[in-house]
């Protein structure tokens, strides 16, 4: 490889830091612009990152020496910046989820095609250290074939986390944090906004899903964040009943209107074992497993690369995927898979019914054991 791919960053708010931290260490991208309508947090990440270009959104799209771009806007603009970026000739990498409604996320994927270009999507923590782990397990049978499994996002909302206005560093908070109003508006919520480390999770590990159904609900019509409080407009509480295309059957429920819970995050129960899987929003682990008839769970050593945070590791494996034409991993056919898991759920609460989903996507291929940080296969 002669030089690093060059990504330009779209969205300079709080999830950005870590994409450009872990773009540092990364050999087959470098960062080389970032772009946000709020002026003051491109200033802001620039100089703490040491970008040098530093660009209105439609500046960006303009540079021709930008391969690909990292869209890392709101939920409600995803779309947008994303069928912009590709109109403009560049890849596209976008924080979940790929889209807020399907139309539009086929319309990124068609797109795509038209221009042969790449569309990567987050989550990428499947990738990590823990979950690569647990898929190398599944594979080599040591719990059987999966025949079932659960997965839980179980809070009481985000506003239970905000940052207090009497923080440090009151501008970092100003430019870098969103409003929270717009978590409980349609497209987000949690299982728009958490469901896809959830689904993307089981889909990579069990594989895909054929039907879904499940019930969904508003549990307060208005939340007490900020002043005064706002109308919720997309539910909050959401169970799924999910059938993959092996047979499996899995359930998950995303939810922020409960108090302290002690459920798994994800289990998956196999012919002959359980395996306890990491937090889907984390790299690492722990993975535990428990085979048929022990009497104890046991820690299964989690010794695979990038077990810290590394978002943006999807983004170096587009890139370094594209140089060798082979497929990239966090890819946009199983992000918009898991976009239409999210709707068939929804739409089969709303309709009392079941709902077939009919998309796709090539099996990412597991991470090989032994490279070091920053190293893709």
């Amino acid at each position: 490889m002669d030089r690093p791919t060059r990504v330009g960053v779209i969205g300079c708010g709080q999830i950005s830091g870590i994409y450009f931290e872990t773009a540092r260490r990364m050999r087959d991208i470098e960062v080389i612009a970032c772009a946000d309508v709020v002026l003051e947090a491109v200033k802001f990440r620039a100089d703490m990152y040491d970008i040098p270009r530093r660009y209105t959104p439609e500046q960006l799209l303009a540079d021709p020496e930008v391969e690909i771009v990292l869209n890392l806007t709101i939920p409600q603009v995803h779309a947008e910046v994303s069928l912009a970026a590709l109109e403009a000739g560049k890849h596209v990498y976008t924080e979940k989820p790929l889209a807020t409604s399907l139309a539009d996320g086929r319309r990124i994927l068609d797109l795509a095609v038209k221009k042969g270009l790449r569309v990567g999507c987050a989550p990428d923590t499947f990738l990590g250290a823990g979950i690569q782990t647990c898929k190398e397990l599944i594979e080599d049978g040591v719990i059987g074939e999966p025949v079932a499994a659960v997965a839980f996002l179980m809070h009481h909302g985000i506003e239970m986390n905000r940052p207090t206005p009497t923080a440090p560093n009151p501008t970092r908070q100003r430019v870098t944090e969103k409003d929270p109003s717009f978590y409980y508006q349609p497209g987000v919520g949690p299982m728009f906004d958490m469901g896809p480390y959830y689904l993307t999770a089981l889909s990579v590990l069990i594989g895909p899903v054929r039907r879904a159904t499940g019930s969904a609900r508003i549990t307060w019509p208005e939340r007490p964040v900020g002043n005064p409080q706002f109308k919720v407009n997309t539910p909050t509480h959401i169970a799924g009943v999910l059938d993959h295309e092996n047979g499996a059957v899995s359930t998950i429920i995303t939810s922020i209107d409960v108090w302290p819970t002690e459920l798994p995050r994800i289990e998956i129960y196999g012919e002959s074992g359980t395996l306890s899987v990491p937090d889907p929003n984390t790299f690492g682990g722990p993975v535990r497993l428990r085979k048929a008839n022990e009497r104890e769970w046991t820690d299964v050593p989690v010794t695979r690369p990038y077990q810290v945070n590394s978002r943006g590791l999807g983004v170096a494996d587009l890139a370094h995927a594209a140089r060798l034409g082979r497929p990239h991993r966090a890819s946009g056919d199983l992000a918009y898979h898991v976009l239409e898991v999210m709707h068939a759920i929804h739409d089969a609460s709303r309709e009392g019914r079941h709902v077939q989903v009919t998309s796709n996507f090539p099996r990412p291929k597991t991470l090989e054991p032994g490279l070091a940080d920053g190293e893709l296969d």
